[in-house]
């Protein structure tokens, strides 16, 4: 990456310094793909794996038309322009993690839990491997970005050997905004040994708004992430903040330990990205993101304590 010819890039609203030494590419394992060993490896040493061109294009472009369909019909696109490009009307939010779009027999089911996916996982896993039932879809409205945090707080009641999979449902720019990862950000000890340690979906039953979670009022008292600014985030923790102009077809996984964001979008356009999980059917998994219709993190999945 020349970070010379960059555009201006932000998270959050907060400008990223993207000069060599502190923003960078992701590091590409496609040259080791059918290589299981060396694939864990490489997790163990970057804390993610980013496989170019790993799955067919066609198969992810089939599962953004569908999701572009249900969004179409929600109102939500600019009609002036063809729906793949996915321009927004308005910059409206879509309502977020549309699950549902993720459902047997939709294209974006068999394109994350059929077929090639679910035999990486197999490969590199070195097992039978089960998903969560709950999938995170996204449609990323102008301006916004994720802000920086690590996956164990939200789903870490299971096994911790448990990995996200990030694919870019379409073609994603610089400017259109997509997943940046802390380099070697799972090797932070201190910040696995407590951060890592919480859940989103543990209250303190004697605070004040404790009535207000116990209600459905509020979702919790503490909302997971670890800064609302990157830019101090990597200077506290160290290493380069990396991403890439990602294609569909391209696939990313990485560990409930390693820190991760995205960059905003500086276009009208929304940008598709779906959020999967896998792990070892022979290990413990989290109740909250299992079932028909997982509890995901409503008052049935808190777990109350005196602080």
């Amino acid at each position: 990456m020349n970070t010379a010819t960059l555009p201006r890039l932000t998270s959050r609203g907060i400008e990223l310094d993207t000069s060599t030494e502190c923003f960078g590419e992701m590091r590409r394992s496609d040259d080791i793909a059918d290589d299981y060993p060396a694939l864990r490896e490489r997790m163990n040493e970057d804390g993610y794996l980013f496989i170019p061109g790993y799955l067919e294009r066609d198969n992810v472009i089939k599962a953004r038309r569908s999701i572009l369909e249900h969004i179409e019909k929600g109102g939500f696109l600019d009609p002036s322009h063809p729906l793949m490009d996915a321009v927004s009307k308005d910059g409206t939010p879509v309502p977020s993690m549309m699950s549902e779009m993720a459902r047997p027999g939709t294209k974006l089911y068999d394109l994350l839990y059929e077929g090639r996916i679910m035999d990486f996982y197999k490969g590199f896993l070195g097992g039978t491997v089960r998903h969560f039932d709950f999938t995170w879809v996204r449609a990323v409205e102008p301006n916004v970005g994720t802000p920086a945090h690590c996956d164990i707080v939200y789903m870490g009641r299971g096994t911790k050997k448990l990995y996200t999979c990030w694919i870019p449902l379409g073609d994603v720019t610089h400017e259109l905004g997509g997943l940046m990862i802390l380099e070697k950000s799972h090797r932070h000890d201190h910040l696995n040994r407590n951060y890592g340690q919480r859940d989103v979906d543990s209250y303190c039953t004697n605070y004040a708004d404790a009535p207000l979670i116990e209600a459905g009022k509020k979702q919790w008292q503490w909302n997971g992430y670890l800064t609302k600014n990157p830019a101090t985030l990597r200077e506290k923790l160290g290493g380069r903040w990396l991403t890439s102009e990602f294609k569909a077809g391209d696939f990313v996984t990485f560990g409930m330990f390693t820190v991760h964001g995205s960059t905003d979008n500086h276009t009208n356009c929304y940008r598709l990205s779906s959020d999967s999980r896998y792990q070892l059917a022979s290990e413990p998994i989290d109740e909250r993101w299992i079932g028909d219709k997982p509890i995901a993190h409503a008052m049935a999945g808190k777990r109350g304590r005196v602080c």
